[in-house]
């Protein structure tokens, strides 16, 4: 497959995972999305050392911010991450000063065409831009599910630090949001920021600007953590070791849906505790989100209540006694006579079983319990109500995230995932990447 091609890895979703290819106006389209004009920064003709965007947890909402520094003059605001987003939006009103290097994209350029697709009308080429009014596209607040289609799509300056604490200045497509769209994020926060499956979302446009390889890593934690983009983000430094003892298993395209998703999932084909299997209505073959919205995993009805009732039969064979749940959780216990080792509290081991028994995502007490007070630790996954919708059946969320390093590789459409990095005795927050977290470039 052909590295440094800005299209390729659309095609791949589109076609590569059951879907249909995308005629050739289309990914045409992919390609002119990434032209830049003369009158702001050009695309990097070589791979850079990885990109690093710091991420910290915001202990109320349970969101991870990223900070990022945007516009002439350069000011920094903060980003909710949304590791399925489609693009990149801020408040741009909440400027002290208009930025000079803002360049508005006029309506029905090729430009807005490529930014609302695939929802694009067949006879685009007839078009003409309309110099006479903004694009509007429709950006997304994914915590609490509302959009709103005000928005204006702009190209401007965005800067961001190497690993090795090199600074770049890039012009990226982003849309200026209303204020209102903010509503339901951290205090503070400015705006969302998209690794998702499309060409707006600041992934595809990082790996498009930087003729990067079509892969990024992620590496959530309670309170400092990061994000690497590039072939050789987890290659080379201080994760190298780490990576190499990562499990991979495909990225998949959910059964219902009729367009690509720009979210990521995989197929969890059964669920284990302490290496018992559960008994599933829908036998199995669950295709699972992977999210860093949801603050907890989430499971269907049907699902989590065989779930927890296996679970609680696993902790009281263990001694473990229970406790009236404390909302969110549906299931909760003393704290008392819990051991703890190095990967959290001795609790029941959990395993989501993928493509075959020998892949497995184990899943100890550090990602499984989380304590809501002194005496009491809840199990950390919730009910998600019932679902018609296969694609949700299960969401892995944030919290299970946590102390793992998990990469995206986009052009084999493959997703790794390392042991708890707390069994070597170590975390997200320990790398030298998140000493950055706390400041904006």
């Amino acid at each position: 497959m052909r590295e440094n091609d800005p299209t390729h890895g659309e095609d791949e979703a589109d076609g590569g995972m059951g879907g249909e290819r995308r005629p050739m106006w289309a990914q045409l389209l992919s390609s002119l999305f990434f032209v830049y004009p003369t009158s702001l920064s050009q695309p990097s003709s070589s791979s850079p050392v990885p990109l690093v965007l710091p991420l910290t947890k915001h202990r109320s909402t349970l969101q991870y911010l990223t900070p990022l520094s945007y516009g002439s003059p350069s000011q920094p605001a903060d980003l909710v991450l949304h590791l399925g987003g489609s693009s990149l939006w801020f408040d741009c009103s909440s400027r002290t000063l208009p930025s000079s290097s803002s360049l508005v994209i006029p309506s029905r350029s090729i430009h807005c065409l490529a930014a609302k697709s695939p929802q694009l009308d067949s006879l685009i080429f007839s078009y003409s831009p309309d110099q006479r009014h903004a694009c509007r596209v429709f950006s997304e607040n994914s915590v609490t599910e509302t959009r709103d289609s005000g928005g204006a799509l702009v190209r401007d300056l965005v800067l961001f630090r190497s690993t090795e604490n090199e600074i770049s200045n890039q012009a990226l497509f982003f849309t200026c949001s209303p204020t209102s769209l903010l509503n339901g994020l951290a205090s503070g926060a400015k705006g969302m920021v998209g690794l998702g499956r499309t060409r707006s979302s600041l992934a595809s446009q990082f790996f498009a600007s930087y003729n990067m390889q079509r892969k990024f890593c992620l590496c959530l934690s309670s309170s400092t953590g990061f994000a690497l983009f590039g072939g050789m983000a987890t290659e080379a430094g201080p994760i190298a070791e780490f990576s190499r003892s990562l499990t991979f298993t495909p990225l998949i395209t959910p059964q219902n849906e009729k367009l690509p998703s720009e979210k990521f999932f995989i197929g969890v084909n059964s669920v284990k505790i302490n290496g018992k299997r559960l008994t599933l209505k829908n036998g199995g073959g669950i295709q699972t989100e992977l999210s860093s919205i949801m603050p907890y995993t989430s499971m269907e009805s049907s699902i989590y209540s065989t779930f927890k009732e296996a679970f609680l039969k696993a902790a009281v064979s263990m001694n473990i006694t229970r406790v009236t749940a404390v909302e969110p959780f549906g299931l909760c216990f003393s704290s008392r006579g819990i051991n703890w080792s190095q990967v959290g509290p001795n609790v029941p081991v959990i395993d989501l079983v993928l493509q075959s028994e020998m892949v497995k995502w184990r899943i100890h007490g550090r990602n499984s319990m989380v304590g809501v007070n002194g005496e009491v630790m809840c199990l950390a996954f919730v009910d998600g109500g019932v679902n018609l919708d296969p694609s949700n059946r299960i969401v892995i969320g944030g919290y299970q995230l946590e102390d793992v390093i998990v990469e995206f590789d986009l052009d084999t459409s493959m997703v790794g995932f390392s042991p708890s990095l707390l069994m070597s005795n170590a975390a997200c927050s320990g790398f030298r990447f998140s000493d950055m977290a706390s400041e904006s470039v």
